[in-house]
């Protein structure tokens, strides 16, 4: 491999349209002592450790090997092998690798109404800080390369190709962050026997409080490791389900609406009828027609 490369595109109106574009993507193995960043950049990216810069996207960049630094007007953080480093438009900052290290970077920047609308802010909370570790990841890795071998070849389509890898990136990293307080730990454990109480019992009421205690946890520990999990609390997931079975009962089955929500243990049909349309987009009878 190279010890550098990148691409910077040049997207069309089309590819803007789609919602999310790419910008740019490439890597580089910074030697120790080397200068940084390498010469060849395009002046809006290019910068210097006395002036910083802002840029005009999103850039997330995946530090493999060596150390360095990263600073913003508020933070200077240490970097390390296995970081994630998130940068947002307009915000100042600067970074660079130790002189004695190096280090080997990969990185892709992109913007777009949809990325800036609904990806980024929505998922803000697990990319809020501009650092997170997430160690060596191969899935990562693989997603990088990829972006990188679309934008080598830049052929038509490649926009809508890379969009749709930026987002399955964004993806995994959520996914990893989100992982990072229940992996092999036995909070996850308890948490999956939670839920597959629920599931077994979707045609009753279920006390949450008494299902905490089930799994020897704390009511309000149980629930906010619950919904950090699964990112709804129990009571929703439960009620989720539960909808989720009256959908299915409604198209497959010969009961009537009345006898599905009473089946299903909802207080009324008023009731299961308000809140079916209210989770699931459509009246249950406007379903069955």
């Amino acid at each position: 491999m190279e010890p550098k490369f990148y691409n910077y595109l040049t997207p069309g109106n089309s590819d803007k349209d789609w919602g999310i574009y790419i910008n740019v993507a490439g890597y580089a193995e910074i030697k120790p002592g080397a200068i940084y960043p390498p010469r060849g950049h395009p002046s809006g990216y290019y910068f210097t450790w006395d002036t910083g810069r802002k840029l005009n996207e999103f850039q997330i960049i995946y530090i493999t090997d060596g150390y360095g630094v990263f600073e913003t007007k508020e933070n200077f953080y240490t970097i390390s092998p296995g970081t994630i480093i998130t940068l947002h438009p307009d915000v100042w900052h600067r970074y660079k690798p130790n002189d004695k290290t190096g280090w080997k970077e990969y990185f892709a920047g992109f913007n777009g109404f949809f990325a800036n609308q609904h990806i980024m802010s929505k998922y803000s909370q697990y990319l809020k800080e501009p650092i997170v570790y997430i160690g060596f990841q191969e899935k990562i890795l693989d997603i990088y390369n990829k972006l990188i071998e679309e934008v080598k070849e830049e052929k038509p389509g490649c926009q809508q190709v890379c969009s749709g890898l930026l987002i399955y990136l964004i993806g995994n990293l959520v996914s990893i962050i989100r992982n990072k307080d229940f992996g092999g730990k036995v909070i996850e454990q308890k948490i999956l026997k939670a839920r597959l109480h629920i599931k077994g019992n979707l045609n009753n009421h279920i006390d949450m409080e008494e299902l905490a205690g089930k799994v020897n946890l704390s009511y309000s520990y149980f629930r906010t490791m619950f919904k950090k999990y699964t990112g709804i609390s129990p009571s929703q997931y439960h009620l989720i389900l539960k909808l989720q079975k009256a959908r299915e009962m409604i198209v497959s089955s010969n009961k009537s609406i009345k006898e599905i929500s009473n089946e299903l243990n909802f207080h009324s049909i008023f009731y299961f009828s308000q809140i079916f349309k209210q989770k699931m987009g459509i009246r249950p009878s406007k379903l069955r027609k």
